[in-house]
């Protein structure tokens, strides 16, 4: 049974019609939409304004043409001679020189082709007063086994007796003669090289089969080309060629390991 409101006619119950809702007074909050998060604060470029955007944009560009011309006048600086550097070679030098001069090139010119070994033989006095002659030591295989398969090799297996032997060729003729005033010196240099490095061999004991002293030594180099790759025509003669050096005398602080 259907029961009535007083005052309003209104009826209550299952059957009773539903009624729309009250519109929300004016200035109430809407609790039915919630408001969506504000977004995050712009940082960076993004933060300046247009304007702003526009003139770093600008900046980045020169920059980043700047870089361009420069390493592409650097590749051509070092670059062998070409069309390029033959029209604009000045241009080049003048971007270069003097605050970006290099002073190696891109491409050897002229690559290493032969294989270069130096080897030592010493003169030694045993305790009876005879000199014997031991046979040839080859150094730079020595140097090259200890460099095989090791990753942190040492500077003197790697450079000191390549770089003594080019020191005494460079300031000496083909006869073996001084050139300059450096040239006595490249002598003792590979002198006490060759005799610490017969010292580090034992040349001593195995030649005399105890005590002994080194009396003389000399060096020789052995040079033979490097034979080209199966795909190339080229023909090469792989037959080595030797040049060997008078043999020198070793003082006896050099022969004791010390140098006065």
């Amino acid at each position: 049974m259907d029961a009535y409101d007083e005052g309003s006619n209104a009826r209550h119950g299952p059957d009773a019609p539903s009624r729309p809702a009250p519109p929300p007074e004016q200035g109430a909050p809407a609790d039915a939409a919630e408001p969506y998060p504000l977004g995050e604060p712009r940082t960076g470029v993004a933060a300046l304004s247009p304007r702003y955007q526009i003139v770093v944009a600008l900046a980045l560009a020169v920059v980043a043409i700047g870089v361009c011309v420069h390493l592409g006048m650097t590749f051509l600086h070092v670059a062998p001679a070409n069309t390029v550097t033959k029209t604009h070679g000045e241009a080049v030098d003048d971007w270069i020189y003097p605050e970006f001069e290099q002073n190696w090139k891109l491409f050897a010119p002229n690559p290493l082709q032969q294989n270069i070994s130096i080897q030592v033989r010493a003169g030694v006095r045993g305790p009876d007063g005879m000199t014997l002659t031991t046979g040839w030591y080859d150094l730079s295989a020595e140097d090259g086994r200890a460099i095989d398969g090791n990753l942190l090799p040492s500077h003197t297996q790697q450079n000191e007796l390549r770089r003594a032997w080019d020191f005494f060729v460079a300031t000496h003729d083909s006869e073996n003669r001084p050139v300059g005033l450096r040239g006595s010196l490249s002598e003792s240099y590979l002198r006490r090289i060759m005799v610490l490095r017969l010292d580090r061999d034992d040349a001593v004991r195995a030649a005399t089969g105890g005590a002994g002293v080194i009396e003389r030594v000399q060096v020789r180099s052995r040079t033979s080309n490097v034979p080209p790759p199966p795909w190339s025509r080229e023909k090469v003669s792989t037959t080595p060629s030797y040049r060997e050096l008078p043999w020198w005398k070793v003082s006896r602080d050099e022969a004791g390991g010390g140098v006065r």
